[in-house]
């Protein structure tokens, strides 16, 4: 799930609990919060273990290189 996926499920499940309350906040403030909140979920999502996609293909990939270094290493 990307990082917009969780952050739109996250303020869906508030609107849906907020009832017709959202509906009354203009639609700039909602995009305000998603920023706002984006980085606490991240934080909340990594201390249960979890890291984003893109971190997680970045961080596969520097292991990737590292292993393909070390393996020329060992041919020299």
């Amino acid at each position: 799930m990307s990082d917009k996926d969780i952050t739109k499920a996250i303020i869906n499940i508030l609107k849906k609990e907020l009832g017709g309350v959202v509906d009354l906040i203009p639609s700039n403030l909602t995009h305000d919060l998603s920023n706002a909140l984006s980085p606490k979920i991240e934080e909340i999502i990594e201390s249960n273990g979890f890291v984003k996609k893109t971190k997680y293909e970045a961080l596969l990939k520097l292991a990737n290189d590292l292993e393909k270094r070390v393996s020329d290493l060992e041919k020299s």
